[in-house]
């Protein structure tokens, strides 16, 4: 499995805290750091089996800045918010964790973690 979290994120430490306590293996993925490229964003909305609309956190600053909410959610303009997530990685809901199976969660509650657990050891 791997994670990608941002430490400062509460439910980020949560995920965390809760994978330790099951005793799950991990890598962990500071993605303000090592940014997602556009190509790793699409594999990850795959797995999710959601849009870039689906994962972006609207609310932010930079969101604001961009004018995500008047931003058409469709076909056409999918690979606009693909661009502006990788070039704005603080917009990416997280904690998202891929598991093993190939799916992958955003973990922001302790069911999606513990889905995101029992993929991988499945």
């Amino acid at each position: 499995m791997e994670i990608w979290i941002n430490p400062a994120c509460s439910k980020c430490r949560s995920a965390l805290t809760l994978l330790d306590a099951e005793g799950a293996g991990y890598t962990v993925r500071h993605y303000l750091e090592d940014v997602p490229s556009e190509d790793e964003i699409r594999t990850v909305l795959g797995r999710l089996g959601l849009e870039p609309w689906d994962i972006t956190r609207t609310q932010e600053a930079d969101a604001k800045e961009l004018g995500l909410e008047d931003w058409p959610r469709d076909e056409e303009a999918r690979d606009r918010w693909i661009a502006a997530l990788s070039a704005h990685p603080r917009l990416i809901q997280r904690p998202i964790i891929t598991a093993d199976d190939g799916s992958a969660v955003v973990g922001r509650t302790e069911e999606a973690v513990r889905e995101a657990m029992a993929r991988a050891d499945g």
